[in-house]
């Protein structure tokens, strides 16, 4: 069954829209690369749920085919390109996996 891993971002302050371009650039060209990596979406926040987003400013989910996909992905060297990015971004992470039936 399909896994999304979800992941939600406390950036840091001063972080600039340049910043988050290449980000999210970078991320979704991991598409293509890593095996089991079948779809990558990032971005801000809806302002109308913003208060119950906890400080949360951003978010991604990546829809891998299989759970054994989730350490192969974590572990590609593209993956851990863009995690060295996120690190410059975020001063906290939050990070959640589910399987759903497609």
């Amino acid at each position: 069954m399909p896994v999304y891993h979800i992941v939600l971002f406390k950036l840091k302050s001063g972080v600039d829209k340049e910043q988050l371009d290449n980000f999210a650039a970078t991320a979704r060209s991991m598409v293509g690369k890593i095996p089991g990596l079948l779809d990558f979406q990032v971005g801000p926040g809806l302002a109308v749920t913003a208060h119950r987003a906890k400080g949360y400013d951003m978010g991604l989910v990546a829809t891998l085919e299989k759970v054994e996909d989730v350490t192969s992905y974590g572990l590609h060297p593209a993956h851990q390109e863009t995690h060295r990015l996120r690190e410059d971004l975020c001063d906290e992470t939050l990070a959640f996996d589910f399987e759903f039936s497609g």
